[in-house]
């Protein structure tokens, strides 16, 4: 019962801000062209999910995202521990790193369709680029952070460098590593919409720039709304796999 009290007061500021939204529309302090009413939002939702319109779009942005998020942990990550082990890869892939930390990575969204055309490999090589580096950051970070006592210990029971990685390293790394993915996860989708906003012919980002332009507003703040929902729903799954995680490490 009081698990289910924390969760409603919780979760209360979003139905405040439902009703907030609903009765600004309905009572027009905003105009409703701009800002229409949520319960039109809903049916708009449902009838792009009918049509098929959502499902599609929705499928190939989520491809995108995840296969550019995937492809950013295991090289991110790789690239991290290896950079906190290896004194010459540091030395020249750190100044990398600190280059590209502070560039907006939308600027690459040219770059990427230059190299790869319109399709979905520009979408995923931005989202890889663009995550890649906070993953690195939080795996070189987590590596550095090893305990020193505990390497000497592996090491001197004659632990090779691989062995030495996957069984102290690794695990020291871990924390810092999953809240580099965590970033990287919402970066992933701020990434794929501007992407598609801007140059994809489909995708959320596609749906939102096209149902804007020809006017249809509920569906639009439909697909965005959409997108709101599932970058929370992952994060918070993403939140109870790191609990997990954490617990068997310990």
């Amino acid at each position: 019962m009081q698990a289910m009290t924390q969760a409603s007061l919780r979760y209360l500021p979003l139905l405040l801000l439902a009703l907030g939204w609903e009765v600004t529309a309905r009572f027009n302090l905003i105009d409703s062209q701009a800002l229409p009413p949520l319960t039109h939002v809903a049916s708009a939702w449902v009838d792009l999910v009918r049509d098929g319109e959502l499902v599609d779009n929705g499928a190939a942005s989520l491809y995108r995202g995840a296969m550019g998020l995937l492809l950013a942990v295991v090289v991110g990550g790789g690239l991290g521990i290896l950079m906190a082990r290896w004194r010459l890869l540091d030395v020249f892939v750190n100044p990398l790193v600190e280059l590209f930390y502070p560039l907006p990575k939308s600027a690459l969204i040219p770059v990427t369709v230059l190299w790869l055309g319109f399709g979905d490999g520009s979408k995923i090589l931005l989202i890889f680029l663009g995550c890649m580096i906070p993953v690195t950051i939080g795996a070189y970070n987590g590596a550095r952070g090893s305990d020193q006592a505990l390497i000497w210990s592996a090491r001197s029971m004659g632990a090779g460098r691989l062995r030495l990685l996957w069984d102290v390293v690794v695990p020291s790394a871990l924390p810092e590593l999953l809240n580099g993915i965590r970033t990287a996860l919402a970066l992933a989708f701020i990434l794929l919409v501007s992407s598609e906003l801007i140059v994809s012919q489909q995708g959320f980002g596609y749906l939102i720039g096209y149902l804007g332009s020809t006017g249809a507003y509920e569906g639009m703040y439909a697909v965005v709304l959409t997108v709101a929902f599932l970058g929370f729903a992952a994060d918070r799954l993403y939140q109870l796999l790191m609990q997990w995680l954490l617990q068997w490490r310990e």
